[in-house]
């Protein structure tokens, strides 16, 4: 701890995944809140305020609602003398409000602790590097010998990477490893498992470090799922695996993942995702840009199938058993809501386990040219709104209520985005994403 007096840096990752908080005496320092506009949750990227957006009470009288925090979760921070925390959002009855996404979580996770299990979750960030230069024209950052698993000032010469893993180091943030991806200037960042909440708490955190470090080095890291026409998309990689009672991998069978061999509750989780599938990419690429980047023969959790060691299946099982037994589900991406993105992927998985869903064939072809069986998600952002808005038990699920604000906001944005061209598009959001 510095001698020099502390502040508090409280966020929340509201409904378009933007961070937003205030800084706080020392003295907020343990179970504390502090109070916002409610309808923050109805306010758009750019500023745009729509007064009618469901559960923000913009017709009510703007009430406040309370972001809540426990002061064990307080964590050291990434900015001098300042420590930060994340929370949940409550409302004037005392309940957290609907569009919550760190409660929906907490409420997916609740629900399978029901049956005995405590999912634990670890994510795979892409982005990519841009620059601005002095006539404003943002620009990919240049590195001229950037390689996929590339490593180095060839691969970064401003070194910017270097400086947000020796922060993360130094803070307590767990990376599992970064390196450079296939197209240039795009990174990968890996934190290590944990539970569900704790690790998504830990990847918000993360990823407003990796922007703002990067931003001192110069560089615009940026999480849009398409940012540069013609390359690889962002995704964000959610590989998912429960303990049971005994603090074994409940997904365990055997000492390697053959997908041929699955258990009960593997095969629930992955029949789960096929039947909501086209649903749940309104929650997990809820972008303009999403459906440039969900393409077939992509790699991007396009198609409705599931495979072993295959990146061109939606859903993976990890080669790994025993204590690695895991399901990778590769659909969402690195601009969704990692709360909201987390707490999908369990209630359809949760869906598919408690509802014995019959689980479709595995994959057989490349993936390139998938099964006649297999299908696709929808063709827009649009379309997958109204897929999800079709699927009431997995709204349900998740939360009416956040469902009902996210369709109306996004139904926004897709007026809003509907004129501009890809680089129009991408600078509209690149600021916050």
């Amino acid at each position: 701890m510095s001698d020099h007096p502390q502040r508090l840096r409280a966020m929340f990752c509201d409904h378009l995944s933007i961070m937003r908080g205030k800084y706080l005496p020392a003295s907020k320092m343990k179970d504390d809140e502090s109070r916002f506009a409610r309808p923050t949750f109805s306010v758009h990227y750019d500023k745009d305020l729509l007064i009618e957006a469901p559960g923000t009470m913009c017709l009510e009288g703007l009430p406040d609602m309370a972001l809540r925090w426990k002061g064990a979760e307080i964590r050291q921070g990434w900015e001098p003398n300042t420590r930060v925390v994340t929370g949940d959002l409550y409302g004037g009855d005392g309940n957290t409000i609907p569009m919550c996404p760190r409660s929906a979580l907490k409420r997916a996770v609740a629900a399978w602790e029901k049956h005995g299990l405590t999912p634990k979750v670890g994510i795979e960030l892409e982005a990519y590097a841009f620059i601005r230069r002095d006539d404003g024209q943002i620009v990919p950052y240049d590195t001229p010998g950037g390689v996929v698993y590339g490593t180095g000032n060839f691969t970064d010469p401003r070194r910017f990477t270097d400086a947000i893993w020796n922060k993360a180091q130094e803070i307590g943030l767990p990376l599992d490893l970064i390196t450079a991806e296939y197209d240039t200037p795009q990174y990968e960042f890996t934190l290590t498992f944990d539970s569900a909440v704790a690790h998504v708490d830990t990847v918000v955190l993360f990823r407003q470090m990796a922007r703002e470090i990067a931003l001192d080095h110069g560089i615009i890291l940026t999480f849009l799922p398409k940012p540069i026409p013609g390359k690889g998309g962002n995704g964000m990689h959610i590989n998912l695996s429960f303990t049971d009672n005994r603090d074994h991998n409940a997904l365990a069978n055997g000492d390697h993942g053959d997908p041929a061999n699955l258990n009960a509750l593997a095969k629930g989780c992955i029949a789960g995702w096929m039947q909501h599938h086209k649903a749940m990419a309104g929650l997990i690429a809820p972008n303009a840009q999403s459906y440039n980047r969900l393409q077939p023969a992509s790699l991007s959790g396009y198609w409705c199938n599931w495979g072993g060691d295959n990146r061109n299946v939606t859903v993976r099982v990890s080669a790994e058993g025993g204590k690695k037994a895991r399901l990778e589900h590769r659909m969402a991406d690195a601009a969704a809501n990692p709360y909201t993105a987390v707490a999908t992927v369990l209630q359809a998985a949760l869906l598919g386990y408690e509802g014995k869903y019959k689980l479709p064939p595995m994959e057989t072809g490349n993936g390139f040219a998938t099964n006649d069986a297999a299908h696709g998600t929808a063709a827009s952002l649009a379309e997958a709104l109204d897929d999800l808005q079709s699927d009431t038990a997995l709204s349900n699920a998740l939360g009416a209520g956040l469902v009902e604000n996210h369709l109306y906001m996004k139904r926004t944005e897709v007026e809003k985005t509907a004129a501009l061209d890809p680089d129009a598009l991408r600078d509209w959001y690149i600021w916050y994403l």
